[in-house]
């Protein structure tokens, strides 16, 4: 309902000629400082629209007089980024890994490079933090197949273990006494046994180990050797440091020693860089379990 334009006794304002019930609406004036801030953004909007992109056309946008965008500041970012690694990239280039681990800043460099690329590539396997899971080795524990100095780590990682496509790969193979008739099920058992007494572990009841252990010296010592701490040049576990890939347990040994598990790592030189490679081995190497 409207009505003719009143003024309010009370606030002195003039009435809209809006009423409803009795209330009437009032003709307040928007402060002047609002009113100054939303000019003053209105003028903004056209200075932005000389400047800046900001109007979209049929396939792209007008550029402004600038050519200023996000994408153009953020490229610029990440090509500066580039430069500047590539530039301290070169001293991982030509620097040794022993050059690398004593030198602070390529220390630096490396551990942050090896950080990002073992979350990109290893830790699907390893762990984030190199920790393993089963069938995957603890990069913490200090137990290597294959030695755990830098350059055995390095040599590792470029060449991969038993890697199909690498004429270097580690490539030594464990016998499936089991599936292969080597041995029967209970010899199996016997010196599944065996191999839990000498890493400390209580056998089974009724079990022979006695003549587990004349299995083991008989097939397996010549790659364990005969106290079964292994041999980093035939990649043969060390059975005495509590640390199991594939666990301990009786039916994980006997299933180890049956079927055997060979499993692969992949070549990394063939997809990773040199200096990324020597980044991830002195990463590895810090992880806690490094020689």
């Amino acid at each position: 309902m409207s009505e003719p334009v009143q003024l309010d006794k009370v606030s002195g304002q003039t009435t809209t000629g809006h009423e409803w019930d009795g209330i009437r609406e009032l003709n307040t004036p928007l402060p002047r400082w609002w009113l100054w801030v939303f000019y003053a953004c209105i003028a903004f909007s056209f200075v932005y629209w000389i400047f800046y992109p900001a109007w979209p056309t049929t396939s792209s946008f007008t550029s402004g007089v600038l050519g200023q965008t996000n994408r153009t500041a953020a490229l610029a970012d990440i090509a500066a980024a580039q430069a500047v690694r590539a530039q301290m990239a070169a001293g991982l280039e030509k620097a040794s890994l022993a050059q690398i681990a004593g030198d602070p800043k390529l220390l630096e460099l490396a551990l942050a490079q090896g950080k990002a690329a073992f979350g990109d590539n290893c830790s699907p396997c390893h762990g984030s933090g190199g920790q393993g899971q089963k069938g995957y080795p603890n990069l913490t524990a200090g137990r290597w197949l294959w030695g755990g100095t830098l350059d055995q780590i390095q040599a590792t990682i470029t060449h991969g273990i038993r890697a199909p496509n690498d004429a270097d790969t580690h490539a030594s193979a464990m016998p499936s006494f089991g599936k292969d008739g080597i041995l029967k099920p209970e010899e199996i058992r016997q010196v599944a046994n065996y191999v839990r007494t000498i890493d400390g572990v209580e056998p089974e009841q009724g079990v022979d180990v006695a003549a587990g252990k004349k299995i083991f010296l008989d097939n397996c010592a010549a790659c364990h050797g005969e106290d079964g701490k292994g041999n980093i040049e035939m990649g043969s576990a060390n059975l005495t440091t509590k640390v199991w890939q594939y666990g301990n347990d009786i039916s994980d040994l006997i299933y180890t020693i049956t079927y055997a598990r060979n499993s692969v790592m992949p070549a990394w030189g063939q997809r990773l860089d040199p200096e990324t490679i020597k980044s991830l081995a002195v990463y590895v190497h810090s992880l806690g379990g490094g020689r």
